[in-house]
């Protein structure tokens, strides 16, 4: 589980562990906030932030890039079976997404800003 800070939450008594739809819902989001070379496991995992979003100017040619990049993310997320849709916006520097997903538990509507 994640606490409200998006850490992950253990030791200490915790024993807070997820299954089934949030927990893939949950896996997004981390494969989300994970950017690439950041892990030092495996710096070629994780979004692109960095090297292909905010290193360009802002455009709507730009914007679909950007979306290709996330969609990549989610359906890359083990027990995604595949995006039922899709909605962008970015407005004021600001980069938002709501995307409802198909599981292997059901379905789900996550939404992030970036």
């Amino acid at each position: 589980m994640l606490d409200n800070d998006g850490d992950m939450k253990f030791g200490r008594g915790q024993q807070d562990i997820t299954y089934g739809l949030f927990a893939v819902g949950q896996a997004v989001k981390t494969r989300l906030l994970l950017l690439k070379e950041e892990w030092w496991e495996n710096t070629e995992d994780g979004l692109p932030l960095f090297q292909q979003i905010l290193s360009q100017p802002g455009s709507n040619k730009n914007i679909v890039i950007v979306d290709s990049l996330i969609k990549e993310r989610i359906i890359g997320t083990i027990d995604v079976t595949s995006i039922e849709s899709f909605t962008s916006t970015y407005e004021n520097r600001s980069y938002s997404f709501t995307t409802t997903i198909n599981t292997n538990y059901g379905t789900t509507t996550l939404s992030s800003t970036l």
